[in-house]
């Protein structure tokens, strides 16, 4: 079983910075991608980056030039460094991956259990 566990959240002046972690564990898995999506009280869930395991990024247009994603394939663990935060990105941030087990040949979608940001004076 793939479990992905999220780390970084909290509350954050704006203009300050804040880096999410999302470790995944688990066995006889590989991940095609990684990402991070985030959902506002009232808002749909929506995508603010992924990364490819070859490494290639996507960065949504409302936080491009403020947010980075990075990975670490050895250790199965992404990376969002928000910087120059504003009060619009308060949400709930999940982590998502989409894999496949190698045993079952089964495509695996799974998503952390979330963690909040709040950005606020």
């Amino acid at each position: 079983q793939v479990q992905l566990v999220e780390r970084g959240g909290g509350l954050v002046e704006p203009g300050g910075s804040l880096r999410l972690s999302c470790e995944a564990s688990g066995s006889n898995f590989k991940y095609y991608s990684m990402g991070w999506y985030r959902q506002a009280p009232g808002k749909e869930r929506e995508l603010i980056a992924t990364i490819a395991g070859v490494g290639t990024t996507n960065i949504a247009d409302s936080v491009k030039g403020r947010f980075t994603i990075s990975s670490d394939n050895a250790k199965k663990t992404i990376a969002l460094q928000m910087n120059t935060v504003q009060p619009e990105d308060t949400a709930t941030y999940y982590c998502n991956m989409d894999g496949v087990d190698f045993i079952t040949a089964r495509r695996l979608v799974v998503w952390g259990q979330g963690t909040q940001v709040t950005v606020s004076s």
